[in-house]
C-alpha cells in the first residue's frame, strides 16, 4: 500500500468520524471501536514486535476501555477515568511480558512498543469527550474535516518541507471554510484545527515514510488509523482551550 493510498484511507477514516457523530454518541462509539481494533491489529506488525498476539490485547483492551469510560461519563471532567485506564494498560503491558513463553527476547522493545500503542489507542477516546463539550458536534466535524483535508493533500507527489507547507495550507483552508458555515464556530477556530491537523499528519508521514514494514497490510492499517486515533485528545484540547 503506497503513501497516496494510505493518505486517502486516513481521510476516509476521518470522514467516518464526522459521519459517526451525526448518529449520536453510539454512532461515534461504533466508528471508534472499529478504528481501535484495526489499530491494535496492526501495531505489532508495524513495529515488528516479537509477541503480536499479546500486543494486540495489550493495545485493544485499554483502548476499548477508554472509549467505554468516556462514553458512560455524564459530567465533567469527561476524561477523569483516563489516567486509571492508562495505569491498567501499563500493568497489562508488564503482565503480557511476564506471560511470554518465547524466552522474552527483545523484552524492552516489546514493552515500550506495547505501552506506546496503549497511549495511542486510549487517545481515541478524546473524540467522544470532544463531542460532549459545548457545540461538540460542530467541533468534531471541524477537527475531522481538518484531518481529512490534511491527509488528502499530503497524498501529493511533493515531498519534504514543500509537502508540509502544502498540507498546512490545504488543511487550514478547508477547516476555515467548514468553520465559516457552522454557526457555532468562527473562522479562527478553523485556523487552529487546520494547523494542529497539518502538523500531526506531516510529522507522522515523515516518521513512517519508506518504512519496510508497511508492505504488510496490517501494518499499513495501523498507520492509516494512527493519526485519527491521536487526533482524539488533540480535538478535545482544541475544543476546551482554543475554541471555547
Amino acid at each position: 500500500m503506497n503513501l497516496s493510498t494510505r493518505a486517502v484511507a486516513t481521510a476516509c477514516a476521518s470522514a467516518a468520524i464526522a459521519g459517526g457523530v451525526f448518529l449520536g454518541e453510539w454512532g461515534l462509539l461504533a466508528v471508534l471501536v472499529a478504528l481501535v481494533v484495526a489499530f491494535a491489529a496492526g501495531w505489532a506488525p508495524l513495529l515488528g514486535l516479537p509477541a503480536p498476539g499479546g500486543t494486540f490485547f495489550v493495545v485493544a483492551l485499554p483502548g476499548l476501555g477508554a472509549l467505554a469510560a468516556v462514553h458512560v461519563t455524564t459530567t465533567e471532567p469527561w476524561l477523569r477515568y483516563l489516567p486509571l485506564v492508562l495505569a491498567m494498560g501499563l500493568l497489562l503491558s508488564f503482565t503480557n511480558e511476564l506471560l511470554r513463553g518465547d524466552g522474552r527476547e527483545r523484552l524492552v522493545e516489546s514493552l515500550v512498543g506495547g505501552v506506546s500503542g496503549v497511549v495511542v489507542a486510549v487517545s481515541a477516546a478524546g473524540w467522544i469527550a470532544a463531542s460532549k463539550v459545548t457545540d461538540g458536534m460542530a467541533l468534531v466535524i471541524l477537527c475531522a474535516a481538518a484531518l481529512a483535508a490534511a491527509s488528502a493533500v499530503s497524498a501529493t507527489r511533493l515531498r519534504g518541507v514543500l509537502n508540509s507547507v502544502v498540507t498546512l495550507v490545504g488543511a487550514v483552508a478547508v477547516s476555515v471554510g467548514v468553520a465559516s458555515v457552522l454557526p457555532e464556530l468562527v473562522p479562527l477556530d478553523g485556523v487552529w484545527a487546520g494547523v494542529v491537523a497539518a502538523i500531526l499528519v506531516s510529522s507522522l508521514q515523515m516518521l513512517f515514510h519508506r518504512l519496510p514494514a508497511l508492505r504488510e497490510p496490517r501494518a499499513a492499517l495501523a498507520v492509516i488509523v494512527l493519526p485519527v486515533a491521536m487526533s482524539g485528545v488533540l480535538a478535545y484540547v482544541v475544543g476546551r482551550v482554543l475554541v471555547a
